[in-house]
This record gives structure tokens, C-alpha cells and sequence, in this order.
């Protein structure tokens, strides 16, 4: 079985791997190893303790150095690995050891002396664990199709289905095989005695910080960025970085080229085919400004049909839209050059990034302005404040005009979930009378409305708590999964939790002031970032042009797929309506990939089951 599972991640590791059992073969572990810290074989896992303790780790903890330091009056460490921090930790603190660790991780601990499996994962969700119980047995994997072989049958999770269709994501723990559980960011377990316990080990607070001024944020703001640069830069070879052209990215990039002369690698990728696609004179101005070379990947339809299949088959299940296509393609020629890369991912959940937040702004200001109340929670809102920044919309005239259609001026939670809601021109497609999209809203709800961390705080806050707790972690699968598909790792800097949690006390006005997305970054580094980035007004993510091929080019490749007779006898979907209804969606609609993909996933996975389970049964 280990060995089964361990195949199924071989990308993930390609220098090296190792099996251990206990002593009484009730616990084994296996892992592939990507050699960052610690080069030599002292860095290999799964590690052991003297003390019979036994480690399986994924990731990297940017403090090792500090904590190293602090733990040594009562271990004996044997190699430099950060690996071997956590062993020392935990033996330290025991299960509160998590806290004390900063980075991107997901690990198992077997405590040969309590005869205790622990098992953690990070504050974000930066790193992936999920997990299976079968026939008394636990077994746990960084990725999904690792545990596939191990199911009595691969099937689809309805309520998952129901969530991802909703968002293209899911929100809770389950995803969308069957009887596989996602560990969720800030979470451990524990296996005591046969029980399963999973707990919260961490959770942003929203505690709005009103006793400081504007640039006293702006400094802190600062100092933190530049800590987490600092120690996101620990590694034994090279660092490369993402730049799509947008803000986030490239202030990484420019920071950490100020670092090392050594980081002067940045990867890019465009589209040529069709207009508003290629981000590239963006990304070569950084670049530029930064002395760093730039690799540019030029992608095209073709590309899409190679490769598409493969992009599913390391997602491990479809989500959160087109933008991990073209990241499987940079990652690609990244990891020709580099082994650890940069990137932006976090920056529009914590400091107010999406266009949609302007957009329910924009509703909210209005319906204040008829009203005469203005006041937010922590945000004030006036229509006066926010027409300047009106342009910013211009090419979400559709979003728009589909948010207004219903509902306009309703609850907050209501109207946020409707900008939210990817399955409102999803109507002859789905077979929503077997989908509970009734729960699908109370569980959305129940995040939104969460009093615990966000209490009375402003709109905005709302937003983006929801865009953290659930967006993020889709987005950061894409990140790993893209990435690690070519054995090369990314790093997150903005995701340092120092940062994080104080960036949950800045107020929404020095955030978001007048609808200003990003004001903070902006004002902080408006001597950094070049002038020219600082005042897009177009930028929209990694935009993919799906819609123009298949309407053209790739229209025979869609229909080949929605026609198959499997395809035809999918339960919950309509494959015929499907492909009827592809030309009428618009450029902006998701529900293209998002049937797409979720069609390919069924082809990669349950139509071939047989092979999995044959994995183990050989």
C-alpha cells in the first residue's frame, strides 16, 4: 500500500524517497523527497528520532534557524534539516509545537512512546493533507489520488459536487471524492487508543486596530514584508520567481531580487492569439527594473489540448477556474531553471485585490447614499468616494449586469453570495433537483456571518474573511499542485502569519479607502513598484482565452469529449445541453471550464478506477 501511494507522488519528490514501519507494523510511512534545505542524505526522510519518534514532512519552516537555536541545549541534532527542527520541537512542546513553527507544512508524527499518530497542516493551507479512514484504518496523503487505490470505489461527493458548482470550489472538508476528507488549514489530528480527534490550532482574528494612523500601518506593514522576505529566502540553491504583470507578484519579485544576486530568474506566461491577453510589457518592466532575466511562456490552443489533461490529473479534482492551465505551463519552464520559485497568491484576499469587492461596494454605496446611512462597521461608505475609482469596472460591465439582475439591495450575506454564485447560468446543465444548493448557502453563511474572528467589522471585512477561509485554500492547490507537478516548489511570502495577523487589525478605510484595491501595498511601496503598474486599471487575474477557443479552434476537441457515451450517462449533468449552451456563455462566464473540467476530472478518475484499485490488489 505505501508503495501504491508512493508512486502515485513521485512528481512531488524527484530526489530521493524512503519507507519506514514501526516497530509492530501498525504505523508506516513513506515520502519523496524534494532536496531544498539540507542537501546531503541527513536530510532524508521519513526521518527517526532516538527516541523511536518518526517523521514524514512536506514543506519548509523559514524559522528553523531561530528555533534550532533555542532547542539545542536539549537535542542532539544530527543534520542541519529543518525536517529534524520539527522532531526537536515536538518534542519540546509536544502537539503545541505547531505554534511555534513558521512556514508552509504538512506533517506526520508517530510518538513511539504514547503510541500516538499526530498530524498537522499549515495556518493557510499552503501545503496539502488529506485523509481516508477504511476498515479501521487511517491513511493520509499530500495528494488526493494517493489514497484512490484504497477506496472500495471511486465515487463523486454530492455535497462537494453541490459547493463546487456553486464556487468551483469546495468550503468545508470534504471534497469531491467520495469518502476523502481535506485536513483544513490550521488544523491537526490525532490517533490515540483508535480515536480520531481533529482540532483548531489556529485562526485569524479580526481585532480592527483604531489607535494608529495610516502611515503608522504603512511602516508595520513594511517591516513585516520585509521579515518575511528575509526568511522566505532560506534555501541551499537558487530562488526564482513568478511575475504575471500585477502587483503582488512583482514587489516579491523586485524585493527578493534586492536581496541575493543570485534571484534573478522571473517566469511569465502570455497568450498572443487574440487581444487582452498578454500581460508581458507588465513583467518585462519589472524585470527590467530588477536586472532580472525574463522567461516568457507563450502558450496557445495547442498547448491547452496537450496539456489540459495532465493539468487535471495533478489537481487531483477540477478548481477555482482556467488560471491553472497556464501555471502548469510556466511551472514547466520554470522548473528547467529553478527548484523553489515566488509567488504573489494571498495579496487580493488580505489586502482587498478582486474587482467584486468594488463591485458590492458600489451597490452598498448606493443603496447608503438613497438611505442616508453611511456607516459600515469600520468603513465608511459614500458614493462620493467611490465614483473616481468607477473605471476600474469597465470590463466587468457583464459580472455586473448579471449581480444586478436579482436580488439588488438585499442582506449582505445574500447579495456577496450571489457575486460569489458561478451557477446562476447554470440552468439545463445540472440536474440541481439531486444537489442541495439550500445547504450549499447555510454553510456559506455560516462563514460569512462568523462573529467569533470577524464580529461587527465592515462589509469588506466580511468579504475577504470569506475569500481567506475558502478561496485561498483553492487557490494555494493550484499553487502546490501546479508546481509540484514538476518537482519545483513555490513559496508564498505574503502568507507569513506575523503579516497575516496583523494585517487583520488594519481597518478597512486604510485597506480599501474610496474602493482603492490594494491602497495600502500601493501607498507602502509607491517607490518601489514602477508607475505604470501602479496605475493599471486592467489588470484581471491570468486571463485564459477559453472562450475564443472553444468557439473556434478547439470547438471539435469540446464536442469529442461532451459527446462520449460516458459523458452522455453522467448522473447530475446534461452533456448535451451542455455543448448547446457553450457558445452563449460569455467571455466572463466560468461555467465553460468549470463543466469541462469537472468532465475531464470524471475521465482521468472514475472511469478509471479499476486501475487504482488494481494498484493494491496486484
Amino acid at each position: 500500500m505505501l508503495r501504491a501511494m508512493s508512486s502515485l507522488i513521485s512528481h512531488r519528490g524527484p530526489d530521493g524517497s524512503g519507507e519506514w514501519s514501526s516497530k509492530d507494523g501498525c504505523v508506516g510511512f513513506v515520502h519523496r523527497r524534494l532536496a531544498i534545505i539540507d542537501l546531503s542524505t541527513s536530510g532524508k526522510q521519513p526521518m527517526t528520532a532516538p527516541n523511536g519518534t518518526a517523521i514524514t514532512y512536506n514543506g519548509e519552516i523559514y524559522n528553523y534557524i531561530e528555533l534550532r537555536k533555542e532547542l539545542s541545549a536539549q537535542w542532539v541534532f544530527r543534520s542541519t534539516s529543518d525536517t529534524e527542527v520539527i522532531l526537536a520541537a515536538y518534542d519540546r512542546w509536544g502537539d503545541d509545537c505547531v505554534s511555534h513553527l513558521r512556514g508552509m507544512f504538512a506533517f506526520a508524527i508517530w510518538d513511539e512512546k504514547k503510541k500516538k499518530l499526530f498530524i498537522a497542516r499549515d495556518r493557510f493551507g499552503i501545503k496539502p493533507l488529506y485523509y481516508t479512514r477504511q476498515n479501521g484504518r487511517l491513511f493520509f496523503a499530500s495528494e488526493a489520488k494517493a489514497l484512490l487505490p484504497l477506496l472500495p470505489d471511486i465515487r463523486t461527493d454530492s455535497t462537494a459536487l453541490a459547493e463546487y458548482l456553486t464556487f468551483q470550489y469546495t468550503i468545508g472538508a470534504k471534497t469531491l471524492f467520495e469518502q476523502v476528507d481535506a485536513l483544513l488549514p490550521g488544523h491537526s489530528l490525532t490517533v490515540q487508543d483508535g480515536n480520531v480527534r481533529v482540532r483548531r490550532y489556529w485562526d485569524v482574528q479580526y481585532v480592527v486596530d483604531f489607535d494608529h494612523s495610516p502611515s503608522y500601518f504603512e511602516g508595520r506593514f513594511k517591516e513585516l514584508i520585509a521579515d518575511s522576505m528575509n526568511i522566505h529566502l532560506r534555501a541551499d540553491v537558487p530562488i526564482g520567481g513568478y511575475v504575471s504583470g500585477g502587483l503582488d507578484s512583482s514587489l516579491i519579485a523586485l524585493l527578493a531580487s534586492r536581496h541575493d544576486h543570485r534571484n534573478r530568474l522571473a517566469f511569465h506566461g502570455r497568450f498572443l492569439e487574440f487581444p487582452g491577453y498578454d500581460e508581458s510589457r507588465y513583467a518585462q518592466e519589472v524585470g527590467d527594473l530588477a536586472d532580472m532575466t525574463l522567461h516568457i511562456a507563450d502558450i496557445n490552443a495547442e498547448d491547452f489540448k496537450n496539456s489540459i489533461n495532465d493539468v487535471i490529473y495533478h489537481l487531483d479534482f477540477p478548481v477555482a477556474g482556467p488560471g491553472s492551465f497556464p501555471q502548469f505551463m510556466v511551472s514547466a519552464l520554470a522548473a528547467k531553471h529553478v527548484k523553489v520559485v515566488l509567488g504573489g497568491q494571498g495579496g487580493d484576499e488580505l489586502l482587498g485585490g478582486y474587482a467584486r469587492y468594488l463591485v458590492a461596494y458600489f451597490e452598498q454605496s448606493i443603496k447608503a447614499a438613497m438611505d442616508g446611512t453611511y456607516q459600515q462597521g469600520n468603513y465608511v461608505v459614500t458614493i462620493e468616494s467611490i465614483v473616481p475609482n468607477l473605471g476600474l469596472l469597465r470590463e466587468y460591465k457583464p459580472m455586473i449586469k448579471e449581480f444586478w439582475r436579482e436580488g439588488l439591495f438585499e442582506d449582505l450575506d445574500k447579495r456577496y453570495f450571489r457575486l460569489i454564485d458561478r451557477s446562476t447560468d447554470m440552468v439545463g446543465e445540472i440536474d440541481w433537483s439531486s444537489l442541495d444548493k439550500d445547504r450549499v448557502f447555510d454553510a456559506f453563511r455560516e462563514i460569512f456571518n462568523n462573529q467569533e474572528n470577524v464580529r461587527k467589522e465592515a462589509y469588506f471585512d466580511k468579504m475577504t474573511h470569506f475569500d481567506f477561509k475558502c478561496l485561498l485554500p483553492a487557490l494555494l492547490q493550484v499553487e502546490d499542485r501546479m508546481s509540484m507537478a514538476h518537482g519545483l516548489e513555490s513559496r508564498v511570502p505574503l502568507l507569513d502569519h506575523p503579516l497575516v495577523e496583523f494585517l487583520a487589525t488594519v481597518p478597512a478605510d486604510v485597506k480599501f479607502k474610496g474602493g482603492q484595491m490594494k491602497q495600502l501595498m500601493k501607498t507602502a511601496y509607491r517607490d518601489v513598484l514602477p508607475a505604470d503598474l501602479l496605475k493599471r486599471r486592467d489588470k484581471m487575474g491570468f486571463p485564459v482565452p477559453v472562450k475564443e477557443w472553444f468557439d473556434g479552434s478547439l470547438r471539435d476537441f469540446i464536442t469529442d469529449i461532451f459527446g462520449q457515451q460516458r459523458a452522455r450517462a453522467r448522473d447530475y449533468f446534461n452533456s448535451g445541453v451542455v455543448l448547446a449552451n457553450f457558445q452563449a456563455a460569455s467571455r466572463f462566464s466560468r461555467k465553460t471550464w468549470g463543466l469541462l473540467s469537472l468532465e475531464l476530472w470524471h475521465q482521468r478518475f472514475h472511469d478509471r478506477a479499476a486501475e487504482f484499485r488494481a494498484m493494491v490488489r496486484s
